[in-house]
Formats: structure tokens, sequence, C-alpha cells
């Protein structure tokens, strides 16, 4: 009797850790979840006039298996402006980040965007812009 005891405890206590080590490799499975594929991680202005057209665009694609969030999308200075996408992106679809440049400062400018998600992938995704803003030559 002790033996058939001690025999359903032991299997029991198989089962309940096998279920367990299921859950949790289903949970942490890095194949599920939103990912983030940016088509550019980059975006080179080059040589652009004072006052020109500062803007360009970040192109992105879940290609995972859930809705795709952004939380947080940063300039690392206040001259380069973000604008994205609020609403989740769904599996298979493509979302935006648009990015505004104050071509006011002249000079030469390296600029990051850090964006922040849920992805599974990614979490965390740095682009950037670069480029030289001359002032407008004065013609004879």
């Amino acid at each position: 009797m002790k033996k058939l005891f001690l025999l359903c405890m032991f299997a029991a206590m198989t089962i309940g850790a096998a279920n367990a080590q299921e859950q949790k490799t289903e949970s942490n499975d890095p194949q599920h979840g939103a990912r983030i594929v940016f088509a550019e991680r980059e975006h080179n202005y080059g040589t652009i006039q004072k006052g020109g057209d500062g803007n360009c665009t970040f192109s992105f694609t879940n290609k995972g298996d859930e809705p795709l969030i952004l939380s947080s999308v940063r300039a690392s200075c206040g001259c380069t402006t973000p604008k994205w996408t609020q609403k989740p992106v769904m599996p298979g679809k493509t979302g935006e980040i648009g990015v505004r440049y104050n071509t006011n400062n002249t000079g030469g400018f390296t600029k990051t965007i850090t964006i922040t998600s849920n992805a599974v992938n990614e979490p965390r995704v740095v682009v950037k812009i670069k480029g030289n803003v001359v002032a407008p030559t004065l013609a004879n």
C-alpha cells in the first residue's frame, strides 16, 4: 500500500512539473508575439537648404502574430519631432513614424529616434537621421 501511495505521489509530481514547464515554454516563446521589422533604419537628407523640407518617414511591418503597440517614440533632441502610429498595428500590417528635423539650424547633424514597443524581437529600436543644412547662397 505504501509503495502504491509513493508511486501515485511521484506520478502526480512528474505530471505537475511537466505541465508547469509546458506553460512556461508557451509564455516565453520568442516566436510568439508582435515582431517589428523596419524597411530602413537610417535616413540621409544629404545637403539641404536652410528652411528646406526636413520631413522623412520610417516604415515598419508587424511580422508577428499579435498586435504591435508603440509605447514610446523619443527624439534625441528638441530639433527633431516624431509622429507615429497611435493605434495597434495588426499582424502583417504596416505602420509609420514620421520625423521632422528643424532645418533652420545650419550645419551637419546626426540625430536618433528611440522606439519602444511590445515587440518580442526588438522591444527597443533606434533609427537615425543625418544630413547637412546649408544657408542659401546669395546670387551676385
